[in-house]
């Protein structure tokens, strides 16, 4: 108890530092630390990211490439050396849900980061030249991508669960898709996606409300106007399809995954996290672990998790096991799963969750970059900041009958599909 006292003091300390204002209608997150002369910027634009590609999957991945390789006027070359030269970090990522840009520096240099960055966002490198240049990056990418069977296990899990849908598409698109690419979608995604409307600034270090502000507001009036991504929510599959691909592997890979009936933003997550943590997300000391490989030796490590997100809600994990025993490991997570929906956790295991994931969380907390991620978190969710700490409150005092009540109430997790790379026909 005095070490989750320890922890609330901290936490609450983070949030009194952690301020929101609104800047143009934009919020912006921003954490005073004045213990290091730094500053850095994330700005998220949400609804921005490869889920808004379209019918050609790629466009935001090669916009975030292209923006990488700096300003039309200078070049990569020449416009890279100018942030090297004053020690600013800028660069640009896709992911699912979101397009991000990031902006560090010292604090005397911070201005000069904003310059470079609205510079760049008014002259990108849209040219021939720099497109072919990132695609033939991208097309090295992509095979290596390949050879890398975890990720083809994952990717056609995700086809299997979300087919036809844009989470059934890697973030990278895939090789054929980016050969048709061209510059005028590319341009259409900055102007589009990247507007002011989609954005939610994350300022954290050396640096006072009132700055933030100022460099919000410069770098908003760059941004054009448009239109608030409405995200659309994807159901996963729960039919229990299972497939198998051959490659020149000497292990097979195992990746499973089923529909999660909880949203987001429900308030019962924290007995979702306490769950997963029992079953397979905490590592060594999981029901998964103990079943496959303390017991059977059938695997090095094996995972399970829940995933929930505004466009999805999934439970998954995965595992690898000799060729001879993936039918074996296939069973015993089928059996595991329905084993703990059906009987649920054990006082034990209760106690040893909690007190690792109170335990913890200081250390989830401990950059500056970690505690911004964490407000991102809760008004992601539409929470006040300070959300995910109240969660943490109640997995102090969760009784082993309510957290039984919340496993036995999701059932549709056994009902588990499997994509497997393996040598086996």
């Amino acid at each position: 108890m005095v070490r989750f006292c320890a922890v609330l003091f901290l936490l609450q300390g983070f949030i009194l530092a952690m301020h929101i204002e609104y800047v143009k209608d934009a919020p912006l997150l921003i954490e005073e630390d004045r213990k290091l002369p730094i500053v850095s910027l994330q700005i998220v634009f949400l609804g921005s990211g490869s889920i808004g590609d379209g019918a050609r999957s790629g466009v935001a991945y090669l916009t975030s490439a292209l923006l990488d390789d700096g300003t039309k006027k200078l070049g990569a070359i020449a416009f890279a050396r100018a942030l090297e030269e004053r020690a600013i970090a800028l660069n640009f990522h896709a992911r699912k849900e979101s397009f991000s840009i990031h902006l560090s520096s010292l604090t005397e240099q911070f201005d000069e980061g904003v310059d470079s960055l609205i510079a760049l966002l008014r002259d990108p490198n849209l040219t021939s030249d720099t497109l072919k240049k990132i695609k033939i990056a991208a097309q090295g990418e992509f095979g290596s991508m390949e050879a890398d069977f975890d990720y083809v296990a994952e990717r056609g899990l995700n086809e299997i669960l979300y087919k036809g849908s844009p989470l059934a598409r890697p973030v990278m698109g895939d090789w054929q898709s980016a050969q048709k690419i061209g510059l005028k979608e590319i341009e259409n995604h900055i102007k589009t996606a990247l507007v002011k409307e989609r954005a939610v600034l994350l300022f954290g270090g050396d640096l006072s409300v009132l700055e933030a502000k100022k460099w919000g507001e410069r770098i908003l009036n760059v941004l054009p106007g448009g239109k608030k991504a409405e995200l659309a929510f994807y159901e996963a599959a729960g039919d229990g399809r299972t497939k198998t691909i051959k490659r020149d592997t000497k292990q097979a890979y195992i990746y499973f995954g089923a529909p999660y009936n909880l949203r987001y933003d429900d308030d019962k997550g924290y007995k979702a996290a306490v769950a997963s943590f029992i079953l397979g997300a905490s590592g060594f000391g999981s029901r998964l672990m103990e079943a496959i490989r303390v017991k059977e030796g059938l695997a090095y490590s094996a995972y399970a998790y829940s995933s929930l997100s505004l466009t999805s809600a999934r439970f998954s994990g995965h595992l690898q096991t000799k060729l001879e025993s993936q039918e074996k490991a296939i069973s015993l997570v089928k059996s595991v799963i329905a084993d703990f929906v059906k009987n649920g956790a054990t006082q034990k295991e209760l106690d040893e969750a909690r007190r690792f994931m109170l335990g913890s969380e200081p250390l989830r907390n401990e950059t500056m970059g970690q505690r911004l991620s964490r407000a991102y978190g809760d008004f992601y969710r539409g929470k006040p900041i300070g959300w995910q700490q109240e969660q943490l409150k109640k997995i102090e005092t969760l009784k082993l009958d309510d957290l039984n009540k919340f496993i036995a109430a999701h059932p549709e997790i056994i009902r588990l599909s499997f994509f497997i790379v393996t040598n086996e026909d």
